[in-house]
């Protein structure tokens, strides 16, 4: 039997994860907390991660897999990946990086794509992106020609995150469909690149790497990658794509109608459509999935909070781990369940990672308010935050609704913040949705690519044989009133926030 291999690029850590070709979990590793990746943040809003850190943990949770699998790393058939969309990476003619990446939270870069709607001109954008250009990766490089020129003159190529990953992987530069529709390169109606952003911004179109396909063989490991990781080298990589859209492959989210969610360091709503009906203020992004093509193009509609589980893990890290005495996860969502929903009127606003597309791209920053010292404890503070999370998702799926995506039934993977009771209760409550939870993550649903890419699978569905619900939520009706009655409070705390 072979194995298929998939690996994780997140904002906070890698995670790779071996099945076998029926699709059973063999085993997996992540970055270890200790060692968890931190984003730089030189000046306000900005947010960097250099790609060669992506690389160091690529290869140390290699290493932590090899320690538990052994030489079942040597029958593996291909590789597939899965990475944090919307980072830009710029590399000189011999291939070394320029500078730290700019991710997908940096806020540095609104205003130059709210000028370069305004001057190409709304309409345009929508007919051709699907988007305005906001804070994506155009707009990113366009700040580095702007104000970094020495760097820009030196870039040969530009990449994402996981184009970088597979140069590395393979020695071979590349990119994909869904990054450049991501990055807002992509031009729908021409099929081809989006000429007009290039000459608007300037910007060069053979730094584009040559495209290749999202399923299909897109290099091999090479003798220095084999070396650095203990596996061989040979392997093929055969899958790639962006966190979000990963996330719906991982839980056969492929169809239109289909709904799936994460909440890890960031929350998202993917939902799956062929006919496009845009939002009007781009607070609710559309995105090529990773099945399209432009004879059979499937879309996601994906809807974004960046304070998720990013919140959690402040909280964690900076209020509840004190004299060294370590206060997991784990603890912290059994304690949040301890206090009635409602958090006791505990509010937490939890936009404290950049720029929100869900408020037109401001940057509010994180509020706490309505806690007595009398009455309140860290129990109510976790539940005020985990519910607050759950209120911006629901704010923004009403968004969606707008659009005509209807969320009733949501796939998600058990983990992050759905481990959660409170959490996952909540969200299923406000939403009045049934959420469905898998035994399955963003680095499975990549090997899982791996093995469509490579041919080892027939079809999607046979991909998913393995895929094991494991529990399901329903709403709580109980709960419902005292939730809703804490959401427009909720709402009536971030409009004065706005309108500051």
């Amino acid at each position: 039997m072979g194995f298929l291999l998939g690996y994780d690029i997140g904002t906070s850590a890698v995670k790779v994860s071996l099945i076998d070709t029926d699709g059973k979990l063999i085993a997996s590793a992540t970055s270890p907390a200790e060692n968890e990746l931190t984003i730089s943040s030189p000046h306000t809003g900005w947010a960097e991660q250099h790609p060669e850190l992506w690389w160091k943990h690529t290869v140390e949770v290699t290493h932590i897999l090899h320690n538990k699998v052994g030489a079942k790393l040597n029958n593996v058939k291909a590789i597939g990946l899965s990475y944090q969309m919307h980072g830009l990476v710029l590399l000189d003619k011999k291939s070394n990086v320029l500078r730290p990446s700019i991710i997908w939270c940096d806020s540095r870069t609104n205003i130059i794509g709210i000028r370069a709607a305004n001057s190409i001109g709304h309409k345009k954008c929508y007919e051709h992106l699907y988007n305005l250009p906001g804070n994506f990766t155009a707009s990113k490089l366009a700040w580095v020609r702007a104000y970094e020129r020495t760097v820009f003159e030196k870039t040969h190529k530009f990449m994402f995150p996981g184009d970088y990953i597979a140069y590395k992987l393979t020695g071979e530069l590349n990119t994909t469909i869904p990054g450049l529709s991501e990055g807002m390169f992509w031009d729908y109606k021409t099929c081809g690149l989006a000429k007009f952003i290039f000459n608007y911004y300037n910007i060069p179109l053979d730094y584009v790497p040559p495209v290749v396909p999202v399923f299909g063989r897109q290099g091999t490991v090479s003798i220095t990658a084999a070396k650095m990781m203990g596996i061989p080298a040979g392997i093929p990589l055969t899958y790639r794509g962006g966190d979000q859209p990963n996330n719906a492959l991982s839980l056969n989210v492929l169809n239109p109608g289909e709904i799936a969610a994460t909440a890890g360091t960031s929350g998202v709503i993917c939902g799956v459509n062929k006919n496009i009906r845009y939002d009007p203020k781009s607070r609710v992004n559309i995105f090529a999935h990773v099945n399209y093509t432009a004879e059979h193009p499937n879309y996601c509609a994906l809807l974004c909070v960046n304070g998720t589980g990013v919140l959690n893990s402040w909280l964690r890290n900076e209020l509840f781990n004190v004299s060294n005495n370590k206060f997991g996860y784990n603890e912290m969502n059994t304690i949040a369940a301890t206090v009635p929903p409602g958090a006791g009127g505990v509010i937490t606003i939890p936009f404290g990672n950049g720029a929100e597309r869900t408020l037109e791209n401001l940057t509010t920053g994180t509020y706490f308010t309505g806690i007595n010292f009398n009455l309140h404890t860290k129990a109510h503070i976790i539940r005020s935050a985990q519910e607050g999370i759950v209120y911006a998702l629901y704010n923004g799926i009403g968004l969606m609704h707008e659009m005509g995506i209807n969320v009733k039934k949501v796939r998600a993977g058990y983990a992050n913040m759905f481990l959660s009771p409170v959490f996952r209760e909540t969200f299923a409550t406000m939403t009045n949705s049934t959420v469905e939870l898998y035994n399955t993550d963003g680095a499975q649903g990549a090997a899982r690519g791996a093995g469509i890419g490579a041919g080892i699978y027939s079809s999607f569905k046979d991909a998913f044989t393995g895929l094991k619900r494991i529990l399901v939520v329903e709403p709580n009706p109980k709960n419902r009133a005292v939730l809703m009655a804490t959401y427009y409070n909720w709402k009536k705390v971030l409009s004065r926030i706005i309108t500051k």
